[in-house]
């Protein structure tokens, strides 16, 4: 006889379930990413302050990034098998309380130290988020909702950048901090009050030490390693561009004020659409081509910023903005459905390594980037990001070569 439980396949697009988890991953994105992403606006605003390079300063944002990488593969994995809803809760709890003692911090280097311990709270959340989506909404709308679930990070990356440069420009880093974390905590609250209950089965309890079947059967799909590589390679393109686009336009022959420097992070809300928008036509048309063409359009917009014209400039931070969103939108919804397909595969852990590789990108190409403006200006950075993207690209082609492991949708 079959249950209720085992019959169900998943919350339909249109169902107030479906709705209330998407409000609930919207509102999680933005707990989150409004904390990772808010001092990336301040980088300038810190460097003068502490007196630092530029890519010293941004050790503020790779400090969070680069310990999120490192503790989301065994946090991730365990701590699915203590339930999601309450894991997803602590670690955004955890997350906004550090965010409000941040602007504490006496020094730069105590501010980078509480950054690390953020890294560390919020490091279950992303990959736990993915998995949940993953396991509680219809195979044929995981597109839709992974998407949605990817707007929510844009609105809070975009949201932290704009608020904590708009507070920082009358009223100093500190406050701007501040106001940040209490809008992660509020943010923590409605994620909890929206969230409906858990339907599907609980993941089997997992040891640290049982943690090597996993992680190689993920790591022995060639597709997966792929995605993998796209992910990193991705990300560290483009967070180099917003790490140090700021310190350009400040500079000769821009010089434009730091109020209007903040405003080019509106350029995320491209991003917000663009997610959505990609994880859908993902759906429709199949991912192998529309990743490829996600990343030929984030190399064209770092090549559309490359003059000295601010119109050009902001059209290209659109256009790159753009194709990063809709290839990280493709990219993360098919590694978890390519995972739930392979023998011992599990779409938390490569959901895991998937964000692994993704906040590795941010800490790692984000400070190499650095390096590259620090010693080739702008120029230095397009060459160093179309390096990067390239090689993404390459990636992706290799996936045309490799067999498909699930029949629901063309790939």
């Amino acid at each position: 006889m079959t249950t209720t439980a085992q019959a169900f396949v998943g919350h339909e697009r249109g169902t107030p379930a479906y709705r209330r988890l998407g409000a609930a991953m919207w509102c999680a994105g933005l707990a989150t990413f409004v904390l990772v992403y808010c001092v990336q606006a301040l980088l300038p605003t810190l460097a003068a302050e502490f007196d630092v390079s530029s890519s010293v300063a941004s050790l503020a944002l790779s400090a969070t990034t680069g310990t999120l990488a490192l503790a989301i593969v065994p946090l991730s994995a365990v701590a699915e098998s203590w339930g999601r809803t309450r894991v997803m809760t602590v670690a955004l709890a955890a997350s906004a309380v550090l965010g409000v003692l941040a602007p504490l911090a006496p020094t730069f280097w105590a501010l980078v130290g509480v950054r690390a311990l953020q890294g560390v709270a919020i490091a279950a959340l992303p990959a736990l988020a993915m998995a949940h989506v993953t396991r509680e909404v219809a195979p044929r709308w995981l597109g839709g909702a992974l998407g949605l679930l990817i707007a929510g990070n844009t609105i809070g990356g975009l949201s932290g950048r704009l608020i904590s440069g708009a507070i920082a420009d009358v009223a100093g880093w500190r406050l701007a901090l501040a106001v940040i974390g209490g809008l992660s905590l509020l943010c923590t609250v409605a994620f909890r009050l929206l969230l409906p209950p858990e339907t599907a089965p609980a993941a089997p309890r997992v040891r640290l030490r049982e943690l090597g079947g996993p992680l190689r059967a993920q790591l022995a799909d060639p597709g997966l390693r792929c995605l993998f590589g796209i992910s990193f390679l991705m990300m560290g393109g483009f967070v180099t561009v917003y790490n140090y686009l700021g310190f350009r336009l400040l500079a000769e022959p821009f010089d434009l004020p730091s109020a209007l420097v903040g405003l080019v992070f509106l350029g995320y809300l491209a991003g917000t659409w663009a997610s959505t928008a990609a994880g859908r036509l993902g759906d429709r048309w199949g991912w192998r081509r529309v990743l490829w063409a996600t990343v030929i359009v984030a190399a064209a917009g770092a090549w559309l910023m490359l003059p000295e014209l601010l119109p050009t400039v902001l059209a290209g931070l659109v256009v790159l903005t753009v194709g990063f969103f809709s290839a990280h939108s493709v990219a993360s919804g098919w590694v978890g459905r390519r995972a739930s397909t392979l023998p011992a595969g599990s779409p938390a852990v490569a959901a895991s390594l998937y964000l692994f590789a993704y906040y590795m990108g941010n800490s790692v190409g984000g400070a190499a980037g650095g390096v590259a403006y620090d010693h080739g200006g702008w120029p230095g950075v397009v060459g160093y990001v179309t390096a990067l993207f390239a090689a993404a690209l390459l990636l992706a082609l290799l996936l045309r070569r490799l067999p498909a492991v699930m029949s629901a949708k063309p790939l």
